[in-house]
């Protein structure tokens, strides 16, 4: 598979993504520094929002996520991609199902479960190694949560908070969908089609949800 080109989605070479990672297109920095930087700046500067959903392929362009200021996970994931392909670091989506335990009330009134599918996080290929990373969390939601942001060192995978500064139980990953190279959006309608039937499963052929 080719975890470097654009695609539809990972779309790289549009302005909007070149403008956002125009201030690490430095050659004194090393693809490891690269890679921190721009997580960092993904994870911090869209705000994370699971409540609006699309499953319109429009919607999970790069370019299209980069102008608004909140995302969900596979949104933030698409986006950190697509600025890790940019910079010639390979790049690809992994999809899960998680479990969310503190600050639940409001997942299970919109989806009837705390159980969230499809969670996005990002594989990068750095220093010879497939490194996981969740850009998914902003640091000030970390903070109503009680929980520490999640950090990436460039050398270690960085996935899911499992635990809250008080050591209770914040997430926990249920399945493994496994990683693509590009975004499977047919995939990831059938699975929310699947785990939400009264949400998903329309006879109006809805494509935008806002819970």
């Amino acid at each position: 598979m080719d975890y470097l080109s654009p695609t539809y989605f990972f779309d790289y070479e549009t302005k909007e993504i070149q403008n956002l990672i125009a201030a690490y297109k430095k050659p004194t920095l090393t693809p490891k520094e690269q890679c921190k930087l721009v997580y960092l700046k993904i994870r911090d500067s869209w705000r994370y929002n699971p409540y609006n959903l699309s499953f319109s392929k429009e919607n999970y362009k790069a370019s299209t996520i980069a102008k608004r200021d909140s995302g969900h996970c596979i949104d933030k994931s698409i986006l950190l991609i697509t600025c890790l392909r940019a910079l010639n670091i390979p790049a690809r989506l992994h999809l899960a199902k998680v479990k969310n335990h503190i600050g639940a009330e409001r997942l299970i009134e919109k989806f009837g479960s705390n159980e969230l599918t499809n969670h996005g996080m990002v594989n990068a290929f750095i220093n010879d190694k497939w490194l996981k990373m969740s850009p998914a969390f902003n640091a000030s939601l970390c903070k109503m949560f009680n929980v520490d942001p999640l950090e990436f060192d460039g050398e270690n995978d960085s996935v899911l908070q499992e635990f809250n500064r008080e050591g209770n139980t914040f997430m926990e990953y249920l399945e493994d969908y496994g990683h693509f190279d590009d975004v499977p959006v047919a995939f990831m309608i059938k699975n929310a089609k699947e785990h939400y039937p009264h949400i998903f499963d329309t006879a109006k052929n809805q494509t935008e949800f806002k819970l």
